[in-house]
Parts: C-alpha cells; structure tokens; sequence
C-alpha cells in the first residue's frame, strides 16, 4: 500500500507532520511512514510512532554523520521508493527547505516550501504559504503524481495523536556524499529553541543601543521565558539569527508572546500569530502590533519593562 512520508531533523517538527499526516492517509487510504536519520535516530522511532507513524525507517548510517544534505535526499529518495510515497511532508527548517529542492528534483516531484497550511479539497493537497513578504496568502497546487511539502514548525500539533503501529524498518540504503568535512566548531553565542518555548519576549528597533536589551533578558527571565527578536536586532549582530521570529526565522505558538520596542510589521506577525497571548509594549499608540495584541501597553519600554519587572517579582 502507498503511503504519506514524513520527515524532519528536528523530532518534534516531524511528529507534527506525523500527527497531521495521519489525517490525511485516512482521507486517502493511505499509510503513513516517517523516516528517522543520522545520530539518535533509533531514540526518534517511538516517538513517531506514537504521533502516528505505521513505519518508522530508522538509518544511522555513517555517510548521515554530521547531516549532509546530498546523503540526505538520497536516503529519502531511497526510503519514499520504498513506502511508495506519493506525498513527503518535509520541516520547513532552514535544513529542511533545501532539503524539499533536493529530494523533489530526485523524486520529479512538486514541491512547496514554507507551507503554513495545509488542507484536502476534492482529494487534491491545496498548500497555503505567505507572499509579498507577508502581505497575503498564495494557495498553491503541485501538480503531478509527487508532491513534495515542507510545512512550517508549529503549524501543526502532535497533541491528542492517534498512534500508529510505529514498525521500525532498517533500510539497505546506498549512500555517498560529494562533501567534506575539513573543519568543526562550535556556534558562537547562546543557542534558543524559539518553537519549543512557552513564553516569549520579543525585542525590536524600539532598544536603542544592545546594551539595552538586558532589560529584555530581565523581563523574559522574570516570565520564565526566552528571548526573540525582529530580524533587524540580527542584523545588527546585536543577537543571534536563531532568535529571529518571522518570516525570515521561527514561526512560534508560545502560550504568551510579550512585544517590546516591535512596530508590527506583517514580516515579524507572521511569526507569532499563532500564540495564544499577545502583549504589546510601544510608546508608539498607532504602531500595528496593537492591531493583533490582546493587552497593550502605550508607554516607553524604559519605564514599563522595569516596572513590569518588579510587579512580576511580587506575583
């Protein structure tokens, strides 16, 4: 039987899709397969099973070391000829959206990319994903026999999945890959899960200069929460890419996401529309962010934040 295959480096992006995915091989009468690959990927099976994957196609193959992405779309290329999967739902990581230009042009499949939707109408996949830099919503049909997905972290959710029978398969694959690996080190700055955090605080254009954003660090640690940041901060060096919420980061769904010196701009809200909690802080009375925040505070950052901060040390 033909089924729908998911796979994405990171576990819980990949049980996302599995979850999904299984609603949708039940509409088709399809099965559902999700390939996990490289180091830990033998860990990743019961997971995936228990998000709805029928077959998990476990390789620790050697040739995955490090994740090159050549061996990688050939071992998935390998693995969807197996499952004779005529859909591949893919994470839309920075990983993974070079990862759908490789495996479609192995499979002479279609292929999306930074899907945040994704529905049947009339049997047929119709993938939404944002255009114009954010300003609307393309509806896009791949056409063919393959279709190739990579849907955004966070669009979905493995809560409440129905398991599936979580078979672990060792494929014979053939793997090689054309790089090298010359040199390892270690990224600089702190690392953040931004798609995994509950609670968020968001700096932008609003800090005047970096040292400023301690007040940011202040406000998320009182909440418990992490950091994220408009694209800008990032490319002023004043944090790291893996904090940028937006269309150019992290789509996130925190329980509460807490703006601070951020206008709005729809590039960013994409981002963080999903969150269950918007707050705003803007001196600006007019700026956009007040548009789709729940609670809003006008005022300047320097004053509120740290009296936030301190109501928050008595709660």
């Amino acid at each position: 039987m033909a089924d729908l295959l998911v796979y994405s480096e990171k576990t819980q992006a990949a049980c996302e899709l599995a979850a999904k995915g299984r609603e949708f091989a039940q509409a088709l009468g399809l099965g559902v397969s999700a390939a996990a690959l490289g180091e830990g990927a033998a860990a990743a099976a019961a997971e995936l099973g228990a998000a709805g994957a029928d077959r998990v196609f476990v390789s620790e193959d050697p040739a995955l070391e490090g994740w090159p992405a050549d061996s990688v779309a050939v071992a998935l290329a390998q693995i969807a000829a197996e499952a004779d999967a005529k859909v591949v739902l893919l994470g839309s990581t920075r990983r993974g959206k070079e990862l759908a230009g490789r495996l479609a042009e192995k499979l002479g499949a279609g292929a999306v990319t930074d899907v945040n939707g994704l529905e049947l109408e009339g049997g047929e996949f119709v993938a939404a994903r944002y255009a114009f830099a954010g300003a609307t919503v393309a509806r896009e049909k791949v056409a063919g026999d393959v279709k190739v997905f990579a849907v955004m972290p966070k669009t979905f959710s493995s809560e409440g999945a129905t398991a599936g029978a979580g078979t672990v398969v060792t494929p014979a694959l053939e793997l090689a890959t054309g790089m090298k690996v010359v040199e390892r080190r270690a990224k600089e700055g702190d690392a953040v899960s931004l798609d995994a955090a509950p609670r968020i605080v968001g700096v932008g254009r609003g800090f005047a200069t970096r040292e400023d954003l301690s007040l940011g660090d202040q406000l998320a640690e009182a909440l418990e929460g992490v950091v994220g940041c408009t694209k800008s901060l990032a490319d002023f060096q004043w944090l790291g890419e893996d904090r940028i919420i937006g269309l150019s980061g992290a789509k996130t769904a925190p329980d509460l996401y807490l703006s601070v010196g951020i206008s709005g701009q729809v590039q960013h809200t994409v981002g963080v529309s999903s969150a269950k909690l918007i707050a705003a802080i803007n001196k600006d009375k007019d700026a956009p962010i007040f548009q789709m925040a729940d609670y809003g505070i006008v005022g300047d950052l320097y004053e509120v934040v740290p009296a936030v901060v301190e109501r928050l040390k008595v709660v």
